[in-house]
């Protein structure tokens, strides 16, 4: 077992960058697409996901001590810390189950593959963590190793499931074709989302409101593009954080860069992507005829969309606020209000780009996040002591904006014990949670329905 951790934690210490650089050269040869094309694909991809994380890094600096001054500002002074994703991700690595965990859910995604009840090939290794700290959190709830441990395979077997259905919206939506999102802490809000867009179509005077970045170009001309919705919303977040000028200038500058630069460095990431994507589906169509895969990858290669990020700018004061009011919140954010522009994909995505649904959409999402990262903070803190984590000084339990969108471990893990005050909490979410997606399974189809058509109709003549 020491061997086999040795081995996780050299390949996880690789890093995204590195990680699935090698992953796809290994996948490109699987699929016989020769050593040059392969290579240079891989490669691509890893300075593209460099170049994605240095714009990350330049949002997170710049947004945090920005959210630390609003933070202090409106005096919160809550008992549970949002320590962040990394954290999160570093405990759940360094669990006992981990390392069983990776080639699990490998083999598991493969044998599910095959027996055709999914599309999706996840090669997002990195981010398995998310799937992870799933099984961890269960088996802290109920020191049952076996039960855990099918608990995570459903959660993954449910991500891969999401990942199919969001498809669609991921190639025309977003425009990267043969790719699905398996990312299980923001693939499992889309059935909300979308529930939440065909209500709001329902809604006079409401449901003709547009704000999406290309008609905000066109009806208001340079201050309707990205880089000025950038500097407006980075010098609105500075104001609200009592900046000096300087500052206020400062934030807006660095603002505007991340929403220009960020679509860059994804285009960039594609361009290594799509022969392994184009390659992948070449293979498949071979040698079993009829046969449709999806490549499974980090959420990070459409965060760069406009509408998204700028929902993600407006929802960081939101969020502050909605931490002051909300009578079950608990938890004080901080570090993972950098993480919003991944939060609110789904939020964006379902209504299409329209900014102005976005925002309404991404507050319901943080409402819940809310609620679930408060009732789940004592078992998060509980897995981060068994692993040597410190909680940090004035900090009674740790959580986070990333922890605290898992909805599925909230519902499992609640449902495991009838006396859990929150069993029937749990029931209710399940049912709700199920019943709306049955209600909008087939809204992304009918979204893309002209698109989806023109696809197959070009896929038949040729």
């Amino acid at each position: 077992m020491q061997t086999l951790q040795s081995g996780v934690d050299f390949i996880l210490g690789l890093g995204p960058s590195v990680m699935l650089p090698i992953v796809m050269l290994i996948f490109g040869l699987l699929l016989r697409q020769g050593f040059n094309k392969s290579f240079r694909a891989a490669i691509t991809i890893g300075i593209g996901f460099v170049g994605v994380n240095l714009v990350i890094g330049l949002l997170s600096e710049a947004l945090g001590p920005a959210a630390s001054a609003m933070v202090e500002r409106f005096g919160l002074n809550l008992r549970i810390l949002d320590v962040g994703w990394p954290v999160g991700a570093a405990i759940s690595f360094g669990t006992s189950l981990a390392p069983l965990m990776i080639p699990l859910i490998i083999i598991f995604n493969v044998v599910l593959v095959a027996i055709n009840f999914t599309k999706t090939v996840n090669v997002d290794i990195w981010n398995f963590w998310h799937l992870i700290f799933s099984t961890s959190i269960a088996y802290i709830a109920t020191d049952n190793a076996i039960l855990a441990i099918a608990i995570g395979l459903i959660i993954t077997a449910i991500t891969l499931k999401l990942a199919d259905w969001t498809a669609p919206a991921v190639e025309h939506h977003f425009g990267l074709k043969g790719v699905s999102l398996a990312h299980s802490e923001t693939v499992n809000f889309a059935p909300i989302t979308y529930a939440l867009n065909k209500v709001e179509d329902k809604i006079p005077v409401f449901n003709k409101w547009n704000a999406d970045p290309e008609t905000l170009s066109r009806k208001f001309g340079v201050f309707g593009e990205p880089l000025v919705m950038g500097l407006v919303l980075g010098m609105l977040i500075g104001v609200l954080g009592n900046y000096d000028l300087q500052g206020v200038l400062t934030l807006g500058i660095q603002m505007a860069a991340v929403l220009v630069l960020l679509p860059r460095m994804v285009a960039l990431l594609m361009e290594g992507l799509i022969p392994i994507s184009e390659g992948a589906r070449d293979y498949i169509t071979k040698r079993f005829p009829g046969k449709e895969v999806y490549i499974g990858l980090d959420a990070a290669i459409v965060i760069g969309n406009p509408a998204n990020m700028a929902v993600a700018l407006i929802m960081v004061p939101i969020t502050i606020l909605l931490a002051i009011i909300l009578p079950w919140n608990e938890m004080l954010p901080f570090a993972d209000l950098a993480v919003l522009p991944f939060t609110v994909i789904w939020a964006v995505a379902a209504s299409r780009g329209n900014i102005i649904r976005g925002i309404v959409n991404a507050t319901v999402v943080m409402m819940i996040v809310f609620f679930i990262a408060t009732n789940i903070a004592e078992l998060t803190t509980t897995m981060g002591r068994s692993v040597g984590f410190d909680i940090p000084d004035g900090a009674t339990l740790i959580s986070g904006i990333d922890v605290g969108s898992h909805i599925l471990v909230f519902i499992f893990i609640n449902l495991l014990d009838p006396s859990n005050p929150l069993f029937i909490t749990a029931i209710v979410f399940a049912v709700i949670y199920s019943l709306l997606w049955f209600w909008v399974r087939k809204d992304i189809r009918k979204q893309f329905a002209e698109e989806i058509a023109l696809a197959e109709s070009q896929k038949q003549n040729t």
